[in-house]
């Protein structure tokens, strides 16, 4: 392959020319690469505030089906906020109970 600004034979798979430094392809930018932010925050905030992390870990963990990290974390704040919301709904029914009893 030739670069198109100085006319000099190159490597086909350069993405920059190495004898004048102008761009000949394209960068190879995996969306993934960073990480899987959502599915870290999903898992935080499965202890804080669970349907926040359920929303979360289901948006990281579909993220993760296309190739981004910590499929496992993110499955694991669906559970883990699963069984905070579970939890919840049953300490209410019992104080819902307790409260009923008094009255």
């Amino acid at each position: 392959m030739f670069c198109k600004n100085c006319g000099r034979e190159i490597n086909d798979s350069s993405v920059v020319c190495p004898h004048c430094g102008v761009q000949v392809g394209k960068f190879n930018s995996d969306e993934h690469s960073e990480g899987n932010a959502l599915a870290i925050v999903g898992f935080v905030f499965s202890f804080l505030i669970a349907i926040v992390g359920l929303i979360c870990s289901i948006l990281g963990y579909n993220n993760a089906k296309k190739g981004a990290p910590y499929k496992n974390l993110a499955l694991a704040g669906i559970i883990i906020s699963i069984v905070s919301m579970a939890l919840y709904v049953v300490i209410l029914v019992i104080s819902c109970a307790a409260i009923a009893t008094v009255v």
